[in-house]
């Protein structure tokens, strides 16, 4: 992957998994309504000063949102964005 570039799209794993639920909170703030479980299902990341990871989730039973964090240099991970309304087919792409 070139730095800046997105990359290709990878399936579930439990470190991203991980990320997810550590900001879970922040995400539920976001989308408006707490949700029993957030289950990552792909995710694509970007090589900056750190890594941003772009994330397809299963929010609850039957709502899909994208999500995308940063993870910085020093460790730290913040939430940047949401897209809500997404479906299961929709491909994840930079925003």
């Amino acid at each position: 992957m070139m730095v800046g570039g997105i990359g290709v799209l990878e399936q579930a794993t439990p470190e991203v998994q991980e990320i997810i639920d550590g900001l879970k909170p922040k995400i539920e703030e976001k989308i408006g309504k707490s949700v029993d479980k957030l289950t990552l299902i792909s995710f694509k990341t970007q090589v900056v000063a750190g890594r941003n990871y772009f994330a397809k989730v299963k929010a609850g039973d039957n709502d899909h949102i994208h999500v995308r964090i940063y993870h910085d240099l020093s460790n730290a991970k913040t939430l940047t964005s949401v897209q809500t309304e997404k479906s299961h087919e929709d491909e994840i792409e930079y925003f």
